[in-house]
């Protein structure tokens, strides 16, 4: 018996090819095994994207980039799976894809080369900049209330938000830990930040967003 996972998505479109220019000619000959929501099958990049803008989440997701952290990678998928707004990296240019699994495609990622270009362009926008650290005087997540216009700023796996970027963020706020190790995993906190403001902002009603 072969062993593994079965075979992602569908094969080549079976009888006459659908009408619309959402469709992409490419996959409906050759089939789609894109990690993709069924609605999105055979739909091209361009058009996913653009119906993915009508109803993206107004919160952003910023991670500084001065060691190629792979962890970059993971929070940009999960700030995918959460339909953040904007994603932006700040410090190098290129950075660590290989956990993104290729959800960076269907996101607007934006890059700036300081912590102050980024709080600048946020601000300009009407978004405030909070990062995510373990420091005195950090708010805590779990009884504060979240910005419904929020960029959530981490920083690197191990030092944390840079000098700088605490300087430029508009506030900063910890989450609750209880046992013997001062952090978590940076993308993990990336996750449980992103999900406090799901629970606080994100229409739940449609059947969508619940994926067994």
């Amino acid at each position: 018996m072969p062993h593994g996972p079965p075979e992602v998505g569908l094969g080549p479109w079976e009888g006459p090819w659908p009408d619309g220019d959402r469709y992409d000619p490419d996959l409906l000959r050759d089939g789609d095994r894109r990690n993709v929501v069924d609605r999105y099958r055979y739909w091209s990049m361009a058009a996913i994207v653009a119906d993915l803008d009508t109803r993206r989440h107004s919160f952003h997701v910023a991670i500084e980039n001065w060691q190629h952290d792979f962890n970059i990678g993971t929070i940009v998928r999960t700030a995918n799976a959460f339909l953040a707004a904007e994603i932006h990296i700040v410090g190098n240019r290129r950075w660590n894809r290989r956990g993104a699994m290729v959800t960076d495609r269907y996101q607007h990622v934006r890059h700036h080369a300081t912590a102050e270009d980024l709080a600048a362009y946020l601000h300009s926008i009407g978004v405030r900049l909070l990062g995510i650290d373990n420091l005195p005087g950090s708010e805590h997540l779990e009884t504060m209330t979240l910005p419904r216009d929020v960029c959530f700023l981490f920083g690197q796996e191990g030092p944390g938000l840079s000098e700088l970027a605490r300087e430029v963020c508009d506030g900063t706020f910890s989450i609750a830990q209880f046992g013997s190790t001062r952090s978590i995993n940076a993308s993990s906190a990336a996750a449980i930040a992103m999900h406090s403001w799901i629970r606080s902002y994100a229409d739940l009603s449609a059947d969508d967003a619940w994926r067994g």
